[in-house]
């Protein structure tokens, strides 16, 4: 049976980094949320749906959600649906750049972090799994699921 710090590094090997030649931008952490836009622009949400259905973002491997389209979807973590009324716009910011700040346990990748992580598949060794307008097209694209 695979840990959840093999799960993790066996759902990271499935994708694509999206942000080879990225240099992190900085961010700051209030309390539980990231308040401040990364790109200092808000995201688009129909390409932060594309991310989402998109097998190599991985969020499917986990979580399921209003995706008719999508024959497997996964149960080891929330259902997006609804999200956009569960979380506000830098609660979801910080639980895409650095899940592990809210839960040091979670299985779910950190997409914007390179320092401090083991077990990091090769092809994304000092690379975060998204770019800043991805993390931001994400976030307004999960802002729009209400219901």
């Amino acid at each position: 049976m695979m840990g959840r710090a093999g799960l993790a590094l066996a759902i990271l090997s499935l994708a694509t980094p999206g942000a080879a030649q990225e240099s992190l931008r900085s961010y700051e952490v209030v309390g539980d949320a990231i308040p401040t836009s990364l790109t200092g622009q808000p995201g688009d949400p129909e390409r932060g749906r594309a991310i989402v259905v998109r097998r190599e973002s991985t969020c499917l491997l986990c979580h399921s959600g209003p995706f008719p389209e999508q024959r497997f979807q996964g149960d080891l973590s929330p259902s997006l649906k609804g999200t956009g009324s569960r979380w506000s716009e830098g609660e979801l910011r910080l639980r895409l750049v650095d899940a592990a700040r809210l839960n040091p346990a979670t299985i779910m990748p950190s997409y914007y972090r390179v320092d401090g992580l083991t077990r990091v598949a090769q092809n994304y060794r000092g690379k975060p799994v998204l770019t800043a307008e991805q993390i931001e097209d994400v976030v307004a694209y999960l802002m729009t699921l209400k219901d």
